[in-house]
């Protein structure tokens, strides 16, 4: 299996560095585009609800959250040594329909999430992991954390 297009979910816990490094890992191995999203979960914001791709750029407006999110996946490209990967910052509803919108969207062939070790396929993905896991429309890496 090659791979183009690597999705790399980041939700800034004390594991994403070892998840995004994982991610990178792959998308190196397949020379593929590499980008990196953050969701931000039920907001209501001057661009509106629902599904909405929010490119890391300064031009956006100043909503404090989407500011600190942009900041913090930028910090995280920049601690993984991938200053040119995409750096993405989704409004949805949920993680789930923010990840599995922009792989669809972006025509993403791997999503890589952190998953936990803990028992039952929920506890040991988490519910973001699973919820991708079975919604997805391209392999799923669950690095385990």
């Amino acid at each position: 299996m090659s791979y183009q297009h690597v999705l790399f979910a980041a939700d800034f816990s004390d594991e994403a560095l070892k998840v995004g490094e994982r991610a990178r890992e792959v998308a190196q191995k397949h020379e593929a585009r590499l980008s990196l999203i953050h969701v931000v979960e039920n907001i209501n914001i001057s661009l509106g609800g629902g599904y909405e791709l929010l490119p890391v750029l300064p031009e956006l407006p100043d909503e404090t959250l989407f500011r600190e999110s942009r900041v913090a996946l930028g910090e995280l490209a920049q601690k993984l040594g991938i200053e040119n990967a995409e750096l993405w910052v989704v409004n949805a509803p949920s993680m789930k329909e923010g990840i599995l919108g922009a792989a669809k969207e972006h025509k993403a062939d791997l999503i890589v999430v952190g998953s936990h070790g803990r028992h039952g396929l929920a506890l040991l993905l988490g519910s973001t992991a699973n919820a991708v896991l079975h919604g997805a429309p391209c392999d799923v890496l669950a690095v385990r954390i």
